[in-house]
């Protein structure tokens, strides 16, 4: 059986994971949360020792805008499937973004704001401090700086809320900036093989600082938080047969490809499809097979 070491390993910090991970977002769409608990703990049997989540990952509504029933927030799903957490297992989470009855969906832009959205993933995940925490931003050209809100952050880590530090949707400029702040061990951007292949310089740049580049949408695409895409180019087509997988397998395959720095964090709600996408971490695609994507 295949697991999540097939993909190998890098070091997020002083932490190594499993290059191929899981991302929570999805888990959250089904009402029925045994699914989701099912699905979480496989994942960790799989091998999977490094979770993506958010505190603004829920359902009905939320990013997904799908579900029913009542609210369901993907932290809280993962503490009740695997608190007490096992050893090793890092969890990574994302401020920045917010969602709450008062406000709606918003942008932290205060140290209060920051602070909040830190409290909440703690209470939320069950734990005293985080393992991983990106900040996640809004790309604003000639007015987005991130050194303020990042310093806010390095504030909090010192307080020992936060263990580790990250940034998401950012450019080499925004990881320049935090990194003249504190380590930074991630950088978390969608990308794909179809998807903001310009970001192929940000991977090289963060390979060599040993960060960790984990690109969101790998299977989705361009159809982002619709899901999966079934848009694939005759290349992923071609190969998939070859090999006798998916093509959502080869799109796996080929992003941990991509640089020993790339981690995968493929998300789903779906038992089977969890199962395809581990096995994806053994998928090994030639140097014809890769160029032909290019």
């Amino acid at each position: 059986m295949t697991t999540a070491a097939a993909a190998g390993t890098w070091k997020l910090g002083d932490v190594t994971v499993n290059r191929m991970g899981f991302g929570a977002m999805r888990i959250t769409a089904n009402p029925d949360r045994s699914v989701a608990i099912q699905v979480l703990r496989r994942a960790v049997e799989l091998g999977v020792n490094h979770i993506d989540t958010a505190a603004f990952y829920a359902s009905p509504g939320g990013t997904l805008q799908v579900g029913e029933g009542e609210k369901r927030y993907a932290n809280e799903l993962i503490r009740e499937a695997l608190a007490p957490y096992p050893d090793g297992l890092v969890i990574t989470t994302k401020v920045g973004p917010g969602d709450d009855a008062e406000r709606g969906f918003y942008n932290a832009t205060t140290a209060a704001e920051l602070r909040e959205q830190v409290e909440t993933n703690l209470r939320q995940l069950g734990v005293d401090a985080l393992d991983v925490v990106n900040l996640r931003i809004v790309k604003k050209p000639g007015e987005d700086s991130i050194t303020e809100r990042f310093g806010w952050l390095a504030e909090l880590r010192d307080e020992g809320l936060i263990r580790r530090l990250g940034v998401s949707n950012v450019r080499i400029d925004h990881v320049e900036e935090a990194l003249a702040i504190a380590p930074v061990v991630c950088v978390q951007n969608s990308y794909a093989v179809d998807l903001r292949r310009d970001e192929d310089q940000l991977i090289e740049f963060c390979a060599e600082r040993d960060i960790a580049y984990v690109p969101f949408f790998a299977i989705a695409g361009s159809s982002r938080e619709g899901g999966a895409t079934t848009d694939h180019s005759a290349g992923v087509e071609k190969i998939a047969a070859t090999h006798d997988v998916t093509p959502q397998q080869v799109r796996l395959a080929w992003t941990l490809h991509r640089s020993p720095n790339v981690l995968a964090i493929p998300g789903t709600g779906n038992p089977s499809h969890l199962e395809q996408n581990i096995a994806a971490a053994a998928l090994q695609l030639s140097p014809e097979e890769l160029a032909s994507l290019d």
